[in-house]
């Protein structure tokens, strides 16, 4: 393993080891090894011609990804790879075919590297040097424009100036046989034999025999554009073309002294820009003359040569000439077969962070210098970025060296990775990032709208660099990578067009406004995209303290009517923590208690809905939001005297909660036994109040269990016309329930259904109805008294006070039906000590009307929808029917 110099010089003590660290890149290296083992297969073919200027190249695979992923180093093992069969790291399979048939020349297009379109080219010959044999058509090319170019200037003393020497090994062997080439055409053209050194008057000499076709040029006759090549002008352009004659040359050698030029062009972002192509389009000339060649091309942004909107831009566009390359299209940012030429050099896995981070440091011992706890917490905050890792490595030497121990606090968000991130983006695509890097996610409209520009170019642009992630399932399908997100919102940044504090809230300002045009008039209007503009405005405004909550107040009044419940980020203050010092600030702890009340106990959401009630935050539209849940949640504990006094409140003060509140006040009628002011009350509440709900709730009691499950079927199917996924689910669990008393089998049916409703929703007070319809549909199974236990604690549990009297009664069905009266009286027992404040007190009469049982003489009824004695008599009517079904034979 190679050493790794920074970490040398990183530190003073000598016994810390490190190394140059090399993860994995398997993925990668099997897209190579496919593409390389197609191509050699397609050149190998009797239909391949070199000369073929309208086939579709197949030649080059692109690997690109975000900077600091570790492309340079994927670069150098793969050529090392393809070198000498020991290089190849131990997780690399190994390929079916030898790699002495290959002739790798990696060439880095870095600015820092200095590599000009002439020393590409010269790269590439001086690597075929290595045959030992002239390359006669491209050689005459070469000559000439080097003569042309550099008169006076010895090629030799100009490759050792270069580097080019020291760097191939046959370099010395290239003049001699730039010569050789040179000589064999004059002795065949039965020129003098100096004239070999006069490439001018040669090549004119050469041309006229081409162009009569002379015998004695024959050898290179087949060479059908190499006269055009030689009378043109020898410039960069003509040079450019020549490669199709050093490919030419290649193929005529024997077959078994044939190799394939493997290129690895290594730093391609640095070739140019988007607007300025003519590097590229000098090094994509390269690629597609030289189709029996391979370039393996390594950089930041993905090739775009298959984008017909490039034409007049390149030589060659579109998918027809570049089918590989056009797999991109539309998003697919994985590696595929053979015929998927565009990879991205993804994020390091967890597995791979950690021994990256082992391998990098070695105590003396050869034990990784970071602890494993350490090294999680680094692995999870880089979200496998190679680069973050790298400065992690950095930040840790540095701790150790002010007498410190790292610890996984020092290691947060670095502004390297803001001007790496930064470093090739124009001025707009650069107020882009910083402006989507306030996002969860957005589409390109979005970005242009949040970034305050006039024109999505630049939004267009920055979609296709890769740290840019895209998901097609997402309706804003584009999104930061999470590392540079946090680097770009967190970190300084050192960079001359830094944002300023204002700078930063004009532009959450501009992002809050845009969501709300989004959600307002955009495309979609479902619940997703509610979610999701709810999820990014919420912590805009939080964060930014944003004056106003504007399009937030009418989002937040659909996502409660719903009544789905899905978690909202960000999430809000703990107890110890929580100060409310804005509208935003209580709005956003308001809808994080309402959504966690499916996971928290209820009188933790009272707890919470209190506190911002009392802070006065909201403004009034918003302040009956937290009065109506804490009602609601005051009844779920059992304390219904507050909350009927808070659905009181809610409903004089007329707001958008008016329908709701009432139907809260209905339903304290119904806990009180006060059921023809109940049924009174529901009659008046219309859709918005759930009046079928309402009804529902009130006809089971009675007795009337197909009554109650037409009204619960109403509801549902209403909820459906108006999209509210949680009221149908709330109606059909409760019409299980209804309809478990009278027909458990038709009760399958409808609880199947319950659970198909539910499925993604968090509705934890309607999972618990339609668990308590499974114990009703049960009744008189030996299961039902354990199940029946287990479900209390989850209520206890819970905070669910007001269902705990429901599944008692669920309990007293089941033991009436066995005619336990033991049991039974147990149940009345602990139902009377549940209903002693006067809510749900009927439902000890319903234990003993199931039961045949008589009241006690100073029991005081409810006011039945009907007389006692129907009710009685239904009830009853419910358990025989039952006890005859549980006996009938089968």
């Amino acid at each position: 393993m190679a050493r790794d110099l920074r970490m040398l010089f990183g530190a003073n003590d000598g016994s810390v080891a490190s190394a140059e660290a090399f993860t994995n890149r398997e993925a990668q290296w099997q897209a190579v090894v496919a593409a390389l083992t197609d191509h050699l297969q397609r050149v190998a073919g009797p239909s391949f011609d070199v000369e073929d200027m309208a086939a579709p190249r197949n030649n080059v695979l692109m690997a690109h990804g975000v900077g600091g992923i570790g492309k340079s180093t994927l670069s150098r093992k793969i050529e090392a790879s393809l070198t000498q069969p020991g290089e190849r790291p131990p997780q690399w399979a190994a390929p079916r075919w030898p790699v002495e048939r290959l002739l790798p020349v990696r060439i880095d297009l870095a600015r820092s590297s200095g590599v000009d379109f002439e020393r590409v080219m010269l790269s590439i010959r001086l690597a075929v040097a290595a045959l030992g044999r002239p390359m006669p058509a491209f050689d005459l090319a070469l000559r000439r424009h080097w003569d042309r170019n550099h008169p006076g200037e010895p090629l030799e003393e100009y490759l050792r100036r270069g580097g080019l020497l020291s760097r191939f090994s046959n370099a010395v062997n290239l003049p001699g046989q730039l010569q050789s080439s040179l000589g064999d055409v004059a002795q065949a053209l039965a020129l003098p034999g100096t004239i070999g050194g006069a490439v001018g008057q040669l090549t004119t000499t050469l041309v006229s025999a081409l162009r009569e076709r002379r015998q004695t040029v024959r050898a290179l006759a087949g060479c059908t554009r190499l006269a055009d090549i030689l009378e043109a002008e020898p410039d960069l352009e003509t040079l450019s073309y020549a490669a199709h004659l050093l490919a030419w040359d290649l193929a005529q050698l024997p077959a078994p002294e044939r190799i394939t030029p493997v290129v690895l062009f290594d730093s391609f972002e640095e070739v140019g820009s988007r607007t300025v192509r003519d590097f590229e389009r000098l090094l994509q000339r390269i690629v597609y003359l030289m189709p029996n060649a391979f370039f393996v091309i390594t950089g930041r942004d993905r090739l775009q040569w298959a984008d017909e909107g490039l034409q007049g831009q390149l030589d060659w566009t579109g998918r027809a000439a570049w089918p590989g390359l056009a797999a991109h299209v539309p998003g697919a940012r994985t590696q595929g077969g053979p015929a998927v030429r565009q990879i991205l050099v993804g994020d390091l896995s967890p597995d791979d962070c950690d021994d990256h981070l082992a391998r990098r440091l070695r105590a003396p011992g050869g034990q990784p210098l970071m602890e494993p706890d350490l090294r999680r917490a680094i692995t999870d905050r880089s979200h496998g970025l190679p680069l973050y890792l790298d400065l992690a490595v950095m930040r840790f030497l540095e701790i150790r060296r002010s007498g410190q121990v790292p610890q996984p606090a020092d290691f947060g968000d670095f502004p390297a990775l803001i001007s790496r991130t930064l470093s090739d983006l124009t001025t707009d695509e650069r107020h882009v990032l910083r402006s989507v890097s306030l996002l969860d996610a957005f589409s390109v409209p979005l970005a242009t709208r949040v970034a305050g520009l006039t024109h999505d170019a630049a939004a267009l642009r920055l979609t296709e660099r890769p740290f840019i992630r895209e998901d097609l399932t997402g309706f804003w399908p584009f999104h930061l990578h999470q590392v540079v997100r946090s680097a770009i919102r967190n970190a300084p940044d050192l960079t001359d067009d830094r944002w300023s504090e204002r700078d930063w809230y004009w532009a959450a300002m501009r992002a809050h406004t845009a969501l709300g045009q989004e959600w307002a008039h955009g495309p979609r209007r479902d619940r997703a995209v509610l979610i999701g503009v709810l999820r990014q405005g919420l912590r805009l405004a939080r964060d930014f303290r944003l004056d106003e909550l504007g399009w937030l107040t009418d989002a937040a009044f659909t996502y409660v009517g719903d009544s789905v419940w899905e978690p909202l980020a960000p999430p809000a203050h703990t107890t110890d923590s929580a100060v409310l010092t804005t509208a935003a600030d209580a709005l956003v702890e308001t809808l994080s208690a309402l959504a966690r009340r499916q996971r928290e106990h209820r009188a933790r959401t009272v707890q919470r809905l209190t506190t911002v009630i009392d802070s006065g935050l909201l403004p009034p539209e918003l302040q009956e939001m937290p009065l109506y849940y804490r009602a609601k949640a005051l009844r779920d504990i059992g304390h219904n005297e507050d909350s009927r006094r808070g659905y009181q409140q809610v409903a004089e003060a007329g707001g958008r909660l008016v329908r709701a509140a009432r139907r809260g006040l209905a339903q304290a009628a119904r806990l009180a036994g006060d059921f023809p002011t109940a049924l009174a009350t529901a009659r008046t509440l219309g859709w918005e109040g759930r009046h079928q709900r309402v009804l529902g709730d009130l006809y089971w009691i009675q007795g009337e269990a197909q009554q109650a499950a037409a009204a619960y079927l109403a509801g549902r199917l209403e909820a459906e016309q108006h999209a509210k996924a949680g009221e149908a689910a709330h109606n059909q669990a409760l019409r299980a329930l209804a309809l478990a008393f009278v027909d458990p089998h038709r009760a399958d049916e409808e609880l199947d259904l319950a659970a198909q409703l539910l499925a993604g929703l968090d509705l934890r007070a309607t999972t618990f109805n339609a668990a308590i319809a499974s114990l009703v549909r049960d009744a008189g199974s030996p299961d039902v008294e354990d199940r029946a236990r287990s479900l209390r604690a989850d209520l206890d549990g819970a905070g669910l006070t007001s269902t705990t009297p429901t599944l008692d009664i669920a309990l007293a069905f089941h033991q009436a039906v066995l005619d336990d009266h033991r049991a039974l009286a147990a149940t009345i027992a602990r139902l009377r000590q549940q209903t002693s404040n006067g809510a749900f007190a009927y439902y000890t009469d319903i234990a003993h009307f199931m039961a045949g049982l008589s009241l006690p003489e100073d029991h005081i009824p409810p006011n039945w929808l009907d007389d006692a004695a129907a009710t009685r008599t239904r009830w009853r009517d419910i358990v025989t029917a039952r006890r005859d079904l549980l006996h009938a034979p089968r």
